[in-house]
């Protein structure tokens, strides 16, 4: 007679938490009738590429965002891009970015001749770390760059203490935080100049498009002269740019499609709305792991603030708590349990990738991180142990865009088993693989 007790735990044979059809669960942009009715009110008049759609979804878009000026780019790469232009980034020049962010937090900066270097994260927020930045300035930096990363606002009072003591601008990478409250105020309206992507995997998704906000009428006509040409014309006040009206001095074509603006200003009318039912559907979740071993939520304790849509949502995973059970093999059991999309890490350390350190971009004939640059600037492996060590910390959550009760009570269910049953999944642990999380994209949830 067979007495062994089968394990509850999907992964070793037992029943699957997760036995509900999502349905609508995760499907996200939501798109009704009236976006449909906007975009073909474009394609029927062709008006893709004019710029009167994209006009009106400008002034909107920077009365919601509480910024005077906003500017509609074809996608988040080149919305920052024109920031850092903005901001006067040019060649010997130095920007300070987090190192755990996507690569077009601060990329860019090498075609406009400028280097970056790289800051820690704190290992809470998961934001650039206030306390990582000011040893970094140098009289060639010219701006940090600070990204409101997996919808977390980064903690911008300290940090704009030490950019205005310095003289430094500061550029907010917004594209994971649309809508997000720090301390009562909006970001994306807190630093010099904010930029972000809209594309169709983010909060506030519209296309493939970008947006530019900022207060300050130099860095918008900058951004303007940047890449596009048919806006900089005789309007432009700004005194050192009028020599060069009437084509764009990056040589870029940058302007945004009508069908994401049209698409635009319809989801901005629905926006925040929408994301407090995503938020209310978070805070279940996490209320529900309350007191589970291993499992911390990755959430805002700032006071009258919020994470606007929850976009790409972690948890901090604490091994130390589990027996030492690797990420990796918690997120496979909580796959096996029925949410597919669970995954450990996030993106991974930038500065260890070989393009910030031996690549050769544009033939300077060493490596682009240092080409302009007086000094080897580069950070090799372990000079930011936050950033490299936080792949086996963090694992994806579901992303709840709809509110559906039964739905998140199974997953959290997943998670829970995995984690209350650490110790069966222990024998099959093989460890974390030696490179955790990607430099590209991750998987949403």
């Amino acid at each position: 007679m067979d007495t062994q007790v089968k394990s509850s735990l999907a992964i070793l044979g037992g029943e699957k938490a997760v036995k509900s059809d999502f349905g609508d669960t995760f499907v996200w942009p939501i798109v009704t009738k009236e976006d449909e009715d906007a975009v073909l009110d474009v394609l029927r008049r062709r008006a893709m590429s004019g710029t009167d759609v994209t006009k009106k979804f400008e002034a909107e878009f920077a009365k919601w965002q509480g910024t005077k000026y906003a500017l509609g780019f074809n996608n988040g790469t080149a919305a920052i891009h024109a920031a850092m232009f903005g901001c006067g980034v040019g060649v010997g020049d130095e920007i300070i970015c987090p190192s755990v962010t996507y690569w077009a937090s601060a990329l860019q900066c090498f075609s406009l001749g400028a280097t970056v270097v790289f800051a820690d994260i704190d290992p809470k927020t998961l934001c650039i770390d206030p306390n990582d930045i000011e040893h970094r300035i140098t009289s060639r930096t010219k701006a940090i760059v600070v990204v409101h990363y997996l919808s977390h606002p980064a903690d911008m009072d300290p940090i704009m203490e030490i950019a205005r003591r310095h003289n430094v601008k500061v550029i907010e990478d917004v594209s994971h935080a649309h809508g997000a409250l720090y301390k009562g105020r909006k970001v994306g309206a807190l630093g010099d100049v904010a930029a972000m992507s809209c594309m169709t995997g983010k909060s506030f998704a519209i296309g493939e498009a970008g947006v530019l906000a900022t207060d300050n009428l130099e860095i918008y006509e900058r951004a303007i002269a940047l890449g596009h040409y048919e806006r900089f014309g005789e309007q432009i006040q700004t005194e050192s740019l009028k020599p060069f009206i009437g084509m764009p001095m990056g040589g870029y074509k940058y302007r945004m499609h009508q069908v994401s603006s049209a698409m635009g200003l319809v989801q901005l009318k629905h926006y925040d709305s929408r994301c407090q039912e995503i938020r209310r559907g978070m805070d279940y979740f996490w209320k529900l792991l309350e007191g589970v071993p291993g499992l911390k939520p990755h959430r805002i304790e700032y006071p009258e603030s919020n994470m606007g849509g929850c976009y790409a949502p972690r948890g901090h995973y604490c091994p130390e708590e589990l027996g030492g059970l690797s990420v990796t093999r918690f997120a496979e059991a909580v796959r096996a349990e029925g949410f597919e999309r669970c995954y450990p890490a996030c993106n991974s350390a930038l500065h260890l990738h070989p393009l910030f350190n031996t690549c050769d971009v544009y033939g300077h004939g060493k490596p682009t991180r240092i080409a302009n640059s007086s000094r080897d600037l580069r950070q090799p492996e372990g000079s930011l142990p936050v950033s490299e060590g936080i792949g086996a910390r963090t694992y994806t959550i579901p992303w709840f865009t709809h509110y559906h009760p039964e739905v998140i009570e199974e997953c959290a269910n997943a998670y829970r088993k995995a984690a209350e049953n650490f110790k069966e999944l222990l024998p099959g642990d093989a460890g974390n693989p030696p490179h955790l999380g990607g430099w590209h994209f991750f998987s949403h949830g």
